[in-house]
């Protein structure tokens, strides 16, 4: 397989198939395809599989495309302005905010996670409930903004909004803190509380959270009630 991302804020990914290889997506990803290129539509996991994408937000359902010959191309668009960051899924696991996945090869499952530090489960909002890429392939997810790169030593830890993390390697360990100060509180603009990642590992931030632009939008749109 070969890719190729086209475009800079709205991007596009293009996909190169050999024949029979497989890729799955998200519904609703698949922006469009040679006409060989065969498509099926299952419940990866079963049951099972179906109720945890559902209880994520997202479709129930994942979408397989094979490619019936050699050159057989494919392509996913983003769904709100950012970047498609390529990452190779192998021995170290991959968390990411839930609805960021985008589509990988066949060999990638794509589960759900929950945290477990009691902080986090509480007040972790969009980082409690995330999802987790294990197998060996290659796999693209979507990141909101521009993106980050940070590798955390041993030991090593950063304080970010909670929204602002988008992707860490499984070995970094996460926790929702409350911001002490009675003043930075009320007028830190920074909200109650901050996450808190912790190395050894690798880390990708996303500057606009999509539900960050969502707050700042709906600022501007009319009263109905006037």
């Amino acid at each position: 397989m070969e890719y190729k991302i086209i475009g800079t804020t709205m991007p596009l990914l293009q996909l190169t198939l050999k024949r029979g290889e497989v890729i799955k997506s998200q519904a609703g990803a698949m922006k469009w395809m040679d006409s060989s290129v065969e498509m099926k539509t299952s419940m990866d996991g079963g049951v099972g599989g179906f109720l945890k994408r559902k209880f994520m937000g997202e479709s129930g359902f994942l979408n397989y495309f094979e490619a019936l010959n050699d050159g057989d191309r494919i392509a996913f668009g983003h769904t709100f302005p950012g970047h498609i960051i390529p990452v190779q899924v192998d021995k170290q696991s991959l968390v990411c905010q839930k609805r960021s996945f985008l589509c990988s090869t066949n060999d990638v499952n794509v589960e759900i996670v929950f945290q477990k530090k009691i902080g986090t489960g509480f007040f972790g909002g969009e980082g409690f409930i995330m999802q987790e890429l294990k197998g060996s392939g290659m796999a693209f997810i979507e990141i909101d903004g521009e993106c980050v790169e940070l590798q955390l030593k041993a030991g090593e830890s950063i304080k970010v909004d909670t929204g602002a993390v988008g992707m860490y390697e499984s070995s970094v360990t996460m926790n929702i803190e409350m911001i002490k100060g009675f003043s930075n509180i009320l007028f830190g603009g920074e909200g109650l509380f901050l996450t808190t990642l912790t190395g050894p590992g690798k880390v990708w931030l996303q500057t606009m959270p999509i539900q960050n632009m969502a707050g700042e939008l709906f600022a501007f749109l009319p009263d109905k009630s006037k």
